[in-house]
This record gives structure tokens, C-alpha cells and sequence, in this order.
């Protein structure tokens, strides 16, 4: 084995169970891949942990150390880091003309964009996000870069050259150049991104992204669809995130983006739509028949989205689901506050938020989800949604993790010996974790923290 890590954890089972791996040994393997599991009750245990201390191989968590598997940040706007915690008081059309897509345009500047993009991909890791899914821009070399970044970082990336070519839609300033070129330079970048994963350790993946159907041609999101068939690829755009975007696409298309989409070939299982707040029935059928996820962005919704989405009953009728900052329109980079604030929305939807209403007819009845469930989608749920073996401490699963240490000077952990179950302290970790408190990340066997 390359090393066994000794320590307590905490993995999913499912949507609502957690696993306690309570001073278990993670045997990791030249590959990066946890290739046994074994807890103190197993009969090979105090073999392996003797054998791993003599030939120096064994990392052992002190007290206050609890391992969590790293986490899956389903939707970030790379060039956006810039502009993070900025013009949230916006509506959504105005945030993108206003600050976002002159912003965007600025990364022709590949000096611009190294800076940005180390600065990002270094704070990603350090807030325990092991693997995340890109925008970057229109710009092949700048997105190029974005990848290279996160493969010489040890992060797994997987990249998005921006598809947005409808002039009617897009500013002149910033948009392809034409259809053929959005095509053309989609394919290149693919091929390029392919060719470095081959040298990568954790992978970097090249995504198809048209930003969402009102940027796009019927004719680029056609040929886009024909793109990730023939290379396949992973895709990603916005779905129904707002009124706006919403009502857009119906009025062009006289159906909901979710069909539109499907329509031309983007819904599959390689899929992860941001946002899909406005989604019917209907629609999440769709998703759950083409194995497309929905990338819930908690945080970025409470500013654009119009809406609270219904996320408890989208997971109970079996739509893969995983979670996003989407930086900068949520404000934060780590995972953490998507989780808490995934939690809290749920809760409100539920109970309701106009207090002039009788609380029967003040809220969506069944809709609150739980830290377990929240956890789920930030790190099982995320694997899935990109199907990748990531996001749980099991074995045949990448070594990805972050130790978190709750003793550290001035940590807010209120954990106090005898007080408190290791179920307490899971729930603590996940509602009070600070950066601060993330002494380690790996990522596929490797710490890059």
C-alpha cells in the first residue's frame, strides 16, 4: 500500500444515513484508491497497523481529528472570483450586462487569468473542495490554462469553454465569433483537455457548455449536442434558474428549458444543469430517464432564482443531486455554507416566510432536508451527479478527504469530552467547520494542503 491513514470519519450510506468509520484504517494504493477499509473489529487490523508503522507508511489522526471525504462543487463561475461578494443587490440580467460579461471579456488577458485562476483553485482546495465542475469563458487558451492549473495543483477539474454565440443575446463585446468558431474551438478544447488528463493523476475532464439556451443559436446548442455524443463528454449549462431565464425560453421555444434541452441531445448522464428551480414533474422525469443531475446553488438562488427549489422533492423522486456556490454569484467558495444554506432554505420553503398567512397555507408542506441529506449532495450525491468514483470513504473509491481538526487555537468547536456522541460531532463539523479547521486535503492519494 502507498499509506494507511488512521482516524475517525464520516461517509454517506444514502440520502439520510451517515456512516461513523470510527478509528478505522484507509489503505490507499499507488492509484490513489482506497483498496480496504478496516475497522478495529476486523481480524486483519492490528497486522496492517503494526506493518504500516514499521515500514513508515501509516499517518494516524490525534485527538480532535475527523476525516470527511473531500468535497464536489458542481457549478463555479472560474472568471467570476474576480468580482466574488459584488453586485448581489442585482437582478439577474443586469448583474450579467453590468459587471459579469465585461469581466468575463477581460480574460483575453491570459496574465489576467493565470492570476485569477491560481488565487481561485488554491482557495478552492484550502476550503476542502477536491473536485470541481467550471465555467471558464469564451476563450480557449484562458480555459486551456484553467485546466492546466487544476491538473498541476492536484484538484479535479472538469473545464467548460463557454459556448455563447447569439448576437441578439449577447453583448458584442463578448460572445463568439460565430457559430462555426464556438464549434470548432469546443472541439479543439476538448481534445486538447483529453490529451492532458492522460498525464494527470486525479483526471481533468473538458465539459461542453453553452452558457443556457437564451446566449445560444438553436443552431450551436444542435451542434453542441452532437459534440459531447461523439467525444463523450461531460455537459453543463443553466436550467430554469429564474423567471427571466425561464419565461425566456418558453416564449421562444413554447417549452421549458428541461425539453429544450433534451431536445438537443445536452440531458444525459454525464449531464449537471445548475439551478432548475422552475423544473416540472414533468421535467424531473426527464432528468431521472436521461440520468441528468441538478447542481443545487442555495446561496446564488436567495439573489437571483426568483424562487426557493422544491430540492426534497426532486431527491425523493430520484433526480441525482449534488451542490454548487456558483461563484460569485454566491459569495462564498466553500461548500460549507451551501450546505447550511441548502438546509435553512429547505426549512423556510416548509414553513413558510410571509407571516401575514395562517401557517397551514404559509408554506410547502415535506420540503425541509436534513444535515445528512445536505451532506449527501455535497459529496456521494456530487460523485454521482458526474459519475465519478468520489465522494465517499469506501473502498474502490478515490482517496479524496480533508482532516479537520477541532482543537486548533481559536477554533469555534464547543466539543467537550463526555458531552458529546460522534454523531454530535458530525453535525458539528458540518455547521461549524471554519478553513481554519481543514489542516489537510487529498486528493486521489495525493495532500495538496
Amino acid at each position: 500500500m502507498n499509506k494507511i491513514i488512521k482516524g475517525t470519519g464520516f461517509s454517506s450510506i444514502n440520502l439520510q444515513e451517515i456512516e461513523i468509520l470510527e478509528d478505522y484504517l484507509f489503505c490507499i494504493n499507488d492509484d490513489g484508491f482506497i483498496a480496504k477499509r478496516l475497522s478495529p473489529n476486523d481480524q486483519d487490523y492490528n497486522m496492517v497497523l503494526k506493518q504500516a508503522r514499521s515500514e513508515e507508511t501509516l499517518m494516524e489522526l490525534t485527538e480532535g481529528q475527523y476525516l470527511l471525504p473531500g468535497f464536489i462543487d458542481l457549478h463555479i463561475h472560474a472568471p467570476q472570483w474576480a468580482q466574488t461578494g459584488t453586485a448581489l443587490d442585482l437582478p439577474l440580467y443586469e448583474w450579467l450586462n453590468t459587471y459579469t460579461f465585461p469581466l468575463e471579456a477581460k480574460f483575453s488577458d491570459i496574465t489576467f487569468a493565470e492570476e485569477t485562476y491560481n488565487h481561485l483553485v488554491d482557495t478552492l482546495l484550502g476550503n476542502g473542495t477536491t473536485t470541481a465542475l467550471y465555467f471558464a469563458t469564451i476563450h480557449e487558451e484562458a480555459s486551456f490554462l484553467l485546466a492546466k492549473i487544476c491538473a498541476e495543483k492536484g484538484q479535479r477539474g472538469l473545464v467548460g469553454k463557454v459556448v455563447m454565440d447569439d448576437p441578439a443575446e449577447n453583448p458584442d463585446f463578448y460572445r463568439d465569433a460565430s457559430l462555426e468558431e464556438a464549434l470548432t474551438g469546443t472541439e479543439r478544447f476538448i481534445q486538447r483537455v483529453k490529451e492532458l488528463n492522460k498525464t494527470t493523476k486525479q483526471g481533468v475532464y473538458p465539459v461542453v457548455t453553452p452558457r443556457f439556451v437564451p446566449s445560444c443559436t438553436s443552431e450551436a446548442l444542435e451542434g453542441l449536442g452532437k459534440i459531447a455524443a461523439k467525444h463523450d463528454v461531460h455537459i453543463t449549462s443553466h436550467c430554469s434558474e429564474s423567471d427571466w431565464a425561464h419565461n425566456h425560453v418558453k416564449e421562444r421555444f413554447g417549452k421549458n428549458d428541461a425539453q429544450v434541452l433534451n431536445d438537443f441531445g445536452l440531458l444525459t448522464e454525464k449531464a449537471i444543469m445548475a439551478h432548475a428551480n422552475f423544473l416540472s414533474d414533468d421535467d424531473a422525469k426527464t432528468y431521472i430517464e436521461q440520468g441528468t443531475a441538478i447542481a443545487h446553488c442555495p446561496i446564488s438562488n436567495a439573489y437571483f432564482a426568483n424562487s426557493v427549489i422544491p430540492i426534497k422533492h426532486f431527491a425523493d423522486m430520484g433526480v441525482e443531486i449534488g451542490l454548487g456556490t456558483d461563484l460569485s454569484a454566491g459569495y462564498d467558495p466553500g461548500i460549507y455554507s451551501a450546505i447550511r444554506q441548502a438546509v435553512i432554505s429547505s426549512r423556510m420553503l416548509e414553513d413558510g416566510v410571509d407571516p401575514s398567512k395562517n401557517a397551514a397555507s404559509r408554506g410547502r408542506a415535506h420540503s425541509r432536508i436534513t444535515a445528512n441529506e445536505a451532506f449527501y449532495f455535497a459529496t456521494a450525491g456530487g460523485g454521482e451527479s458526474i459519475s465519478l468514483p468520489v465522494g465517499r470513504l469506501a473502498e474502490n473509491y478515490a482517496f479524496d478527504a480533508q482532516i479537520i481538526d477541532t482543537k486548533i487555537k481559536d477554533s469555534s468547536m464547543p466539543i467537550f469530552e463526555g458531552m458529546n456522541s460522534l454523531q454530535d460531532i458530525f453535525q458539528k463539523l458540518v455547521y461549524m467547520t471554519q478553513r481554519r479547521n481543514i489542516i489537510s486535503v487529498f486528493v486521489q492519494g495525493e495532500r495538496v494542503k
